[in-house]
Parts: structure tokens; sequence; C-alpha cells
């Protein structure tokens, strides 16, 4: 019987999460498994993966076909490069310990990593929120600005028209005075 290291769909429309299963190669997507290795939630950012390293790190070991996403999340946790360190033991290239040091630094590394990532999203979620907040005041502003601007027109609006009225009257007053004294001056030529 070939097994096979997969993923199995659970989870609503748009919302799936996966687990991570040793099925026979000739099972349904869905269907019976052997063993349950893992979960694997891609909808969190970063993707949850939870697995039970030392079994799948048993069944890797044991030939186990893997698919190429199975592949990418055993990678991801370190079962693969536990594995060719192992494998680095048979052939008499490394130590027991070497393999333990050598493995340990790795996750440091790894873990490391993850929380610099998770760290950034935080630092970058809260930028975000402060620029959102920012744009909002200056709308805010803006929106009083212009509220302010279309109260306080009708005012200006009221003194221009009253300044108007008077400069109209006064130039009216000038042309009618221009006009009788110019009036009076051809009488008097006229005379």
């Amino acid at each position: 019987m070939a097994t096979r290291i997969r993923l199995q769909r659970h989870g609503k429309k748009s919302k799936a999460f996966f687990h991570l299963v040793v099925a026979d190669s000739r099972a349904k997507r869905d269907g019976k498994f052997i063993e349950k290795l893992g979960t694997y939630n891609p909808n969190t950012n970063p993707a949850t993966i939870e697995i039970n390293f030392e079994s799948a790190l048993q069944w890797v070991r044991t030939g186990a076909e893997m698919s190429d996403t199975a592949r990418a999340l055993l990678s991801y946790r370190g079962v693969l490069y536990k594995n060719h360190l192992i494998n680095g033991i048979k052939k008499g290239a490394l130590t027991e310990a070497d393999v333990e040091t050598k493995f340990a630094a790795w996750e440091a590394e790894k873990a490391n990593k993850i929380n610099n990532k998770k760290d950034g999203l935080a630092n970058s979620a809260v930028a975000a929120k402060a620029a959102a907040l920012k744009a909002e005041a200056e709308s805010n502003a803006a929106k009083a600005k212009a509220i302010e601007a279309k109260n306080a027109p009708e005012v200006e609006e009221v003194a221009e028209e009253v300044a108007e009225e008077t400069t109209e009257e006064t130039a009216t007053e000038e042309t009618s005075t221009e006009e009788a004294s110019t009036e009076e001056g051809t009488e008097e030529t006229q005379a």
C-alpha cells in the first residue's frame, strides 16, 4: 500500500482550513485516512501550522510520498531538515550532538523570522491606523472649513451688496451732479 502525506480540506467556502493526514494514495481527498499529523490554517497571517513533529518525521523516514503543499509545510516546520540531518548520521558525516545543535540553531532562526514578521505586521497595522486617523482628521477639518465657508459668505455677500449699493448710489449721485453741472454749463454757453 502506497502512503501519501497530503491535505484534507475542511471549513467553509472561502474560509478553508486543512488537516495534514497520511492516507492511502488511492483514497479520496477527504476520505479515509491512516493518521492525522496536524492542521494548516492559511486564513491567518502568518499562516498557522500545527504538526505532530515526531509522527510526521517517522512517516517521512518510512518513505511516505508527499504532495507539493504537504512538502512545503513539512519543510517550513523543519521535518525535512531534521530528516536530512538524521540521514547524515547514517552516512557518518554527523553525530547526534551535531544534529541537535544544528537543528536547535535552525529552529531559533526560524522562530526569530516568524516573530519579526508578526512584529512587522503589528507595526504596519499601527502605522496604518495612525495614517487613517490623520486622514480622517484632515477630512474633518476640510469639511468644517467648507461648512464655515458655506455659512460665512451669506454675511459677507450682504455686506458686499450693501457696499455695492452705496457705491452705486454714490456713483449715480456723482454722475447726476456731473450731468447737472454739465447741463448748467451748456445752458450758460447757449445763453
